[in-house]
């Protein structure tokens, strides 16, 4: 079994759920990421500052699914931000993939005190427009600054990626987003290092739906046209995080799922957060 997938405004096609790779950067992370696309798994997540993109290449050169079927997408660090560094960042990118061309690339964080997002993006259009890079997003950006990106390139992102959990929905920038035809992406989706999962509101209602917690979460994201990108080392949960499209949640309980809003866990504000 695959996930579905939604259309993208570019044309192309992103699956539904995703599967995050932070971490998973040794030889059993390169054999969890073999075993994660046998189970289904298609969207591979991965960064420049996760130091692992060569072993999300090995795995790609591993399995027997086709690279045409495989959604990679990377990103761009921080201290590689302006218009030359940002192509010469993607070739180290491409070459440590060993991949003719990336699915997606996003800009990883905006900072702002740098303020070169703008020329990383030029960039990013110049590799969409040589075929290296099929589509083109960005990272934990506001709606401020994906106006600027419109205003001053004519060309919105695709996607943002952003944390994302019940306890952060982000109502405002998904209807921006919803807006302007750009897909939400959800970063630590299961509210990591946080007692999202201890909620009682999720506890019931994973026990109403035969489903366990961290499934009804997605699920939530699922139903917000959120692609949500959980992470895990454990096989099994990889599977049962990807087990999410077999139900359906109420309206009325994805309302209550996102009532447990209280802001984000990290404090990484994309208006202060600098990443290297």
């Amino acid at each position: 079994m695959t996930a579905p997938t939604y259309a993208l405004r570019d044309g192309n096609r992103i699956p539904a759920i995703g599967l995050g790779t932070y971490k998973l950067d040794d030889g059993s992370g390169v054999e969890g990421i073999v075993s994660a696309i046998d189970d289904g798994y298609r969207l591979l997540d991965t960064a420049y500052n996760y130091g692992n993109e060569a072993a999300v290449g090995e795995a790609i050169s591993r399995t027997t699914v086709d690279r045409s079927d495989l959604y990679v997408q990377t990103k761009l660090p921080g201290r590689h931000h302006g218009f030359d560094a940002t192509l010469a960042s993607f070739e180290e990118s491409r070459r440590a993939l060993g991949l003719e061309w990336v699915d997606l690339y996003l800009i990883h964080w905006p900072n702002p005190s740098v303020d070169k997002y703008v020329e990383s993006w030029r960039a990013m259009i110049t590799l969409r427009e040589k075929g290296l890079v099929r589509s083109i997003g960005v990272s934990n950006f506001t709606e401020a600054m994906l106006t600027r990106l419109g205003e001053e390139t004519g060309l919105l992102p695709v996607v943002n990626q952003v944390e994302m959990h019940p306890y952060f929905p982000q109502g405002a920038l998904r209807a921006f987003h919803e807006e302007h035809g750009i897909r939400t992406q959800s970063w630590s989706p299961l509210g990591r290092k946080s007692d999202l999962l201890d909620e009682p509101v999720i506890v019931e209602l994973a026990d109403a739906y035969g489903v366990s917690v961290a499934q009804l979460v997605l699920r939530w994201h699922i139903e917000l046209g959120s692609i949500p990108i959980p992470k895990s080392s454990s096989a099994e949960r990889r599977r049962a995080n990807f087990d999410v499209f077999g139900f359906e949640l109420a309206p009325e309980h994805v309302e209550a799922i996102s009532a447990l809003e209280r802001g984000r866990i990290w404090g990484a504000d994309p208006n202060t957060h600098e990443e290297q």
